[in-house]
Formats: C-alpha cells, structure tokens, sequence
C-alpha cells in the first residue's frame, strides 16, 4: 500500500521507451533530479532485465521504477524477478494481473470503456491505466468516476504541459507521461539531459497546481 501511495503521490509516470540501453541511467537521474520518480521503462527496449535492475540499483528508494507494455504472465514474472515494483499493461489480461498481486508488486493495466475498467479493478488492478487517453480527454475521467468513484485512474496517451493538469482535476491519481516528457528520438547529449530535468520539473508543477499544493 505504500508503494502504491507513493506512485500516486508523485503524480507522474515517465514512460520510457524506444531509448538506447546505454542512455536510461543518464534519463532516469536527469528525470529524478526534475521530481519525476516513478519510471516505467517499456519491455520491447534492449536488455531491460539488465536495466530494471541497473536503475532500481543505482537510485535506490528514492524512485520507482517499474515494467511497462507487459503482455503476459511470462514477462511480468521475468520483470518482478529483476527488480520491477509495478507492472503496466495497455490491455486487461486476467493471468498478467494475477501474477504480478501473486509477488506482491502494483498491477497498473490498461482499460479504456468504463466495462474494462471494471473488468480490470476487479482482477486486483490497483490503478487502472485509462489509454489511449486522448482519444476522449480530461472529461471522460470524471464521467467514468460518476458511476465508478472507487476505481483509482491514470490516464496515457497524448498527456503534455498544456492538459496534465486538467486530468488531475478531473479525477486523475497520476498520469503517465511519454514522448512529451521523454522524447527518445533526439541525441541524448548533456543539453538534453539538462532540458529533460527542466522539463520533468514543469511536469510536477502543473500537478502539484491541479492538486492545490
């Protein structure tokens, strides 16, 4: 329970994906020198066994760092062994959210009709992953809590600078932020790194402004 209020508390997830092996370490510091704590590095990237463990390792408590396009049981396992403390989902597989509760460890999966969602609370979800978020917006949340006030959301996809804020005010426990904060398309240089910081920094403003802190 504690870990999942941290992870709410922090307000933002950095997805992490499509990012050279070598460069996570370098984004992950940059990411937590800017507040951004918990971070969820994609399980398509190169030796991320490796890397989870490397980051957990290398930050130690000071963040949370967690697996993200987990598709099964299989993987969710592999990414708990090396050290992952959450597992995201972009769909509801029942075995994947079983397993991960199993070990102990958060299960974020992915739902976007207020039945899947349901579905996936259910099943042990602790916090259920609204995505693709943008293709409603902000409000959705607060009509899918009408009927569903119990069920803690966080929505992905399409979250900036500009709407962040207005999915927590509608509702949102946190949001998962990706290649807007963490664009890995660019060089990985120490300006980058620098304007990362920056830009993680922003990230959390906005959320402690929704929250009125």
């Amino acid at each position: 329970m504690e870990l999942l209020n941290q992870i709410k508390e922090n307000g933002i997830v950095a997805v992490i994906r499509g990012a050279k092996p070598e460069n996570i370490s370098a984004i992950s510091k940059a990411l937590s020198e800017g507040g951004v704590k918990t971070f969820e590095i994609t399980v398509e990237t190169p030796k991320v066994l490796q890397l989870i463990e490397q980051v957990s390792s290398e930050l130690g408590d000071d963040v949370i760092v967690g697996a993200g396009t987990v598709l099964d049981s299989e993987t969710a396992r592999a990414a708990i062994m090396a050290g992952a403390k959450f597992v995201f989902s972009p769909t509801v597989d029942v075995e994947t959210i079983k397993l991960t509760k199993r070990y102990g460890v958060v299960s974020i999966p992915g739902a976007m009709t207020p039945t899947e969602i349901l579905r996936a609370y259910e099943a042990g979800g602790d916090i259920i992953k609204v995505f693709p978020a943008n293709a409603f917006g902000p409000r959705y949340l607060k009509d899918v809590h009408g009927p569903l006030p119990h069920i803690p959301l966080m929505p992905t996809g399409g979250i900036d600078l500009d709407n962040v804020g207005e999915y927590i005010k509608h509702g949102a426990v946190a949001a998962g932020v990706g290649s807007t904060l963490v664009n890995t398309k660019v060089e990985i240089d120490e300006a980058y790194l620098a304007a990362l910081t920056k830009r993680a920094a922003a990230f959390v403003d906005e959320v402690k402004k929704a929250r009125g802190n």
